[in-house]
């Protein structure tokens, strides 16, 4: 254990924001405004953004398909621009299009978009959702092909990115194919897979957000006791936002409902460098409490299991259960479990019910490991009453 006193607590605003690179756009704050949460009223929206400007943050995202977000927002930032001038004009603005619409309808979309936001011009324009490969198509052959050239070509947009929760291989492709200045990937210190790919783009000169490293990286925010003790004495959602940042990308994405949820972002609005030896530390312990816990049971998540026959997620499914039995993460690992199935493109498709038993994985898995009892076990844990989606 590590008997060396805590630092002293960092204020609440450290210095300059930091800002870096992000494709072929401005620069943009360590953390990013999600604009997802804070829907209740225009006033809302207005606190949460005057928040963020406080905490330093210069970027902000937000999509049609968040309900009123684009219209709150557009409030906001008219309401900013009297107040804070040169905040406002400091803002980098990111918004959405889902995959699939014909060029006309595409147009519209985003003209719409313009018109809520009262603005002229997007500085970045995210294929949203980009997860499977007819949406590839869509913006690479398709009408989606021709709707980025037209926005770019009228100046109504600075660069288009995608986001993406589809497979590893799809995200290649799109990485690959030149088309795209910034991505927005799932990228969790309790869900490394898809960091490989991020700093293959960060080398490429791609700017890289991280889809909710807090929420749908473990909500953090409401850390269960276990997890607290395993990442002690730091806090888990800050080791969480360290790891991301240590690795170089470019922004955090915070979806906050009220001015304290971005706190911890203020706090580490310059908080760019290299890990330290108590945050080396924290996660070394961290990880030798999963291993602990889990013993011959857990998953390395090598994903040597995979292709499965039935199509069964197996990595993610037993990640799943790393996470409910290394750290407690019961409520989390219940709530994406769960999701299984009711979140169409989404999220995984199949659960551990899927699995005949075939085998087929088990000769594969370097560590002997007997998959088809762990996913039954899996199931067993985590199945419970589906969670309603926050949108769409």
């Amino acid at each position: 254990m590590n008997h060396q006193p805590p630092p002293p607590a960092t204020p609440e605003v450290v210095g300059a924001s930091e800002r870096r690179p992000f494709g072929t756009g401005p620069e943009v704050s360590l953390f990013s405004l999600g604009t997802m949460r804070a829907l209740g009223s225009p006033e809302q929206m207005l606190e949460v953004l005057e928040a963020a400007l406080d905490a330093g943050i210069n970027h902000v995202e937000t999509a049609p398909s968040y309900g009123p977000a684009e219209a709150y927002l557009g409030q906001a930032l008219a309401r900013i621009g009297a107040r804070r001038p040169r905040d406002h004009a400091d803002l980098v603005l990111t918004s959405k299009i889902l995959p699939g619409a014909s060029l006309e309808i595409g147009q519209t979309q985003l003209l719409a978009s313009l018109e809520r936001l009262g603005t002229g011009r997007l500085d970045n324009l995210a294929v949203h959702g980009l997860n499977r490969p007819e949406h590839l198509d869509w913006a690479l052959h398709g009408a989606g092909a021709r709707l980025l050239e037209w926005v770019l070509a009228q100046g109504l947009v600075g660069q288009v990115g995608f986001s993406s929760h589809g497979s590893t291989p799809l995200i290649e492709q799109a990485l690959a194919s030149g088309r795209f200045s910034f991505c927005s990937l799932h990228l969790h210190l309790f869900d490394q897979e898809r960091l490989p790919l991020a700093r293959r783009a960060l080398a490429g000169g791609l700017g890289v957000l991280a889809i909710s490293p807090a929420d749908k990286g473990g909500r953090l925010y409401d850390p269960p006791a276990q997890l607290t003790a395993d990442c002690a004495p730091l806090e888990p959602l800050r080791l969480a936002y360290r790891f991301l940042l240590a690795q170089g990308i470019s922004s955090l994405t915070l979806g906050a409902e009220r001015r304290q949820d971005l706190e911890l972002a203020a706090q580490l609005r310059a908080a760019a460098g290299p890990l330290d030896n108590q945050e080396l530390l924290a996660l070394g312990r961290l990880e030798a409490s999963g291993r602990a816990r889990l013993g011959a049971e857990r998953c390395g998540q090598c994903r040597a299991c995979l292709p499965c026959p039935s199509g069964v997620p197996i990595p993610e499914l037993l990640r799943l259960r790393n996470l409910a039995l290394g750290h407690g993460m019961e409520t989390f690992a219940r709530e994406r479990y769960n999701l299984i199935g009711r979140a169409g493109h989404w999220w995984e498709a199949l659960d551990a019910r899927a699995c005949r038993s075939c085998a087929a994985c088990l000769p594969r898995c370097p560590h002997g490991l007997e998959i088809p009892v762990l996913l039954a076990d899996t199931h067993r844990r985590l199945a419970a009453a589906p969670r309603r989606r926050l949108w769409g």
